[in-house]
């Protein structure tokens, strides 16, 4: 059977979600404990909507393992609870404590973590005048020296709406698109100072999230023009003006599914690759 799992982490202590040999990642922390939850005789599998990178936190991952009914059926015990609520709270006594399974469920038939996702929605922030940072707040936001200027952010970001090959944007794979449809990208004022970037596509390639901050960070600065992330992205090409920004400020805040019934054909879809029309 296919179980959910929804849950958060502060990525700062991790090398990313990626199970990796040696290193300490999200991925790992949550396999490991699901095989000892579970008593299986092999490592538990994991598809995950969103594979953040070292540093990168969530409040809104989702992944999924395909695990043995029989087993799954035994975790509440004696006790009254469902298999749902005994998973989440022993999971809960196995995992560190930078990471959080908020709900376990039973995944609807043709539930994908990844292929079924319809957007996922990042979050960046950013404190312009370092005096003001919150110290409590330093793991997740990321310090620049000068004001910046929202409104010509935000305008820098309006050209890069919609349909686009952001290759100039992501860090190239073999055999993967970089075709991406960019959904929302704000910038805002928080009341506590802070500048926070809402960043919403129906998926993202490797980096593409911190280099989109990075191709607009400098235009509030008042050290690039308001066309400049447009053009960068025309050129479909890395350009060494655009810094990728510090992974810390970013936060994976949420991944929307649809209806259950339109799940496996979402799936589907979003399994073939992807181009622009000549």
């Amino acid at each position: 059977m296919r179980v959910r799992i929804d849950l958060a982490y502060d990525g700062t202590d991790f090398s990313g979600w990626a199970a990796q040999p040696g290193r300490r990642t999200v991925e790992g922390e949550l396999s490991t404990a699901l095989t000892t939850l579970l008593r299986a005789p092999e490592p538990v599998r994991l598809t995950v909507a969103g594979r953040t990178d070292a540093g990168v936190h969530a409040r809104g991952q989702v992944a999924h393992a395909d695990v043995d009914e029989s087993l799954y059926a035994v975790l509440p015990g004696r006790s009254s609870r469902s298999a749902e609520e005994a998973a989440r709270a022993r999971l809960a006594g196995l995992l560190p404590a930078d990471v959080v399974v908020r709900r376990v469920s039973r995944a609807p038939d043709g539930f994908d973590a990844r292929f079924s996702a319809l957007r996922r929605r990042y979050r960046y922030r950013i404190c312009d005048v370092p005096g003001t940072l919150d110290p409590l707040r330093r793991r997740d936001t990321v310090v620049v020296k000068d004001r910046l200027d929202l409104l010509a952010m935000t305008a820098a970001t309006r050209r890069l709406m919609g349909l686009h090959d952001f290759a100039a944007f992501c860090r190239k794979r073999e055999g993967a698109t970089t075709v991406r449809t960019l959904l929302a990208y704000e910038w805002d004022r928080e009341p506590d100072g802070t500048v926070e970037a809402t960043v919403v596509a129906d998926a993202f390639c490797h980096s593409m999230v911190r280099a989109l901050v990075g191709a607009v960070v400098p235009v509030g600065l008042g050290r690039a023009d308001v066309a400049f992330p447009h053009e960068v992205l025309t050129a479909r090409a890395r350009d060494p003006r655009v810094k990728v920004m510090p992974a810390h400020g970013l936060s994976l805040e949420e991944v929307s599914y649809p209806p259950d019934a339109q799940l496996a054909e979402r799936a589907r879809q979003a399994r073939s690759t992807r181009a622009l029309a000549d």
